[in-house]
């Protein structure tokens, strides 16, 4: 299994987050099930080509193929982290990874389709597909059309961020029971802070293909652009006050040393 050689790696450790699981539960052998399951809906629309012409439009279905698969590995070592660094087994985190499980597989579909259509359109194609029989067809046929598409993207962006919320606050409030210290809290705090700024964007997202009709839905899909934006400001600022803590432990750490000399 995948997780237990990244385990036996140390791949995700840090050095300084300490893990409190080193075991593969039953609960990310399930998970891992269900990714795995999710990555084969993905591959198995792919078909091998016959034609010079079917090649080109599978190797156009291979980029969003290759996005939508990075996007799910995201998730899935965003909830490896999870359980090395906290370990929980408990009911509400059961709750919530089986949450997280179902919205992975609706997700899936809406993602290869949003990202089919945006390798699509940057390549050269304007939405438009080769049927069976040889006629054209077009992915959407309306801003309204994209609309729906972009509030059903939507929806599973912001529910599994929302998840992630959920769990990194749940795991901040057994801060005392898992013996969090203060760099650790600290951390659990960001991982908070930045699932509900996804959660922020997949929200503004959604309202502009609501609210705009159609009108603004591709400014709807642009959106999403703002996420390395928000994100690398919210680390840079975050990674000055955990360079406080850090030297903070640091003169902590000299000063016990200077004692115990």
């Amino acid at each position: 299994m995948i997780r237990e050689k990244l385990i036996d790696r140390g791949i995700g450790d840090d050095n300084q987050f300490r893990w409190r699981s080193h075991e593969v539960s039953r609960t990310e052998g399930l998970s891992d099930a269900v990714f795995g399951f999710a990555i084969t809906l993905l591959v198995v629309s792919l078909e091998v080509p016959r034609t010079y012409g079917e090649l080109m439009q599978t190797m156009r279905g291979f980029g969003a193929f290759a996005i939508s698969f990075t996007l799910l590995f995201i998730v899935w070592y965003n909830q490896y982290k999870f359980f090395r660094r906290y370990g929980l087994q408990d009911n509400l985190t059961m709750l919530l990874n089986g949450v997280l499980l179902f919205v992975v597989i609706f997700y899936v579909y809406p993602l290869k389709f949003v990202f089919t259509l945006v390798v699509n359109l940057f390549t050269g194609g304007r939405g438009d597909f080769t049927l069976t029989d040889g006629r054209i067809g077009h992915m959407v046929e309306s801003n309204d059309q994209i609309a729906r598409v972009m509030l059903i993207f939507g929806a599973g962006y912001v529910a599994v961020f929302g998840v992630f919320v959920l769990l990194y606050w749940h795991a901040y409030r057994q801060r005392a029971a898992l013996k969090l210290n203060e760099l650790e809290a600290f951390d659990t705090r960001v991982d908070v802070q930045e699932s509900a700024l996804n959660v922020g964007i997949g929200t503004l997202s959604i309202g502009l293909a609501a609210l705009g009709r159609g009108a603004l839905a591709s400014l709807s899909g642009f959106t999403y652009m703002l996420c390395p934006i928000v994100l690398s400001i919210h680390g840079t600022m975050m990674g000055k006050r955990r360079r406080k803590i850090e030297n903070e432990f640091d003169r902590l750490r000299q000063k016990s040393a200077g004692a115990d000399g």
